[in-house]
């Protein structure tokens, strides 16, 4: 189980990171803001992980 929410903490660091590249490249700060947002989701959850690591041993 944790493995998996590590890969999902993962993959939205990595979408989080092509959205915001993305609205970059098109000049899109709405597109960019999301990728932001994404990415400080997918470092929460990489962070909340980490945690429970810690506390498990």
């Amino acid at each position: 189980m944790a493995g998996d929410q590590k890969g999902k903490a993962k993959a939205e660091q990595l979408k989080g990171k092509v959205k915001e590249t993305m609205g970059k490249a098109v000049g899109n700060e709405s597109m960019e803001a999301e990728g932001r947002a994404g990415g400080a989701k997918g470092d929460a959850r990489q962070a909340k992980e980490k945690a429970k690591d810690v506390f498990k041993h």
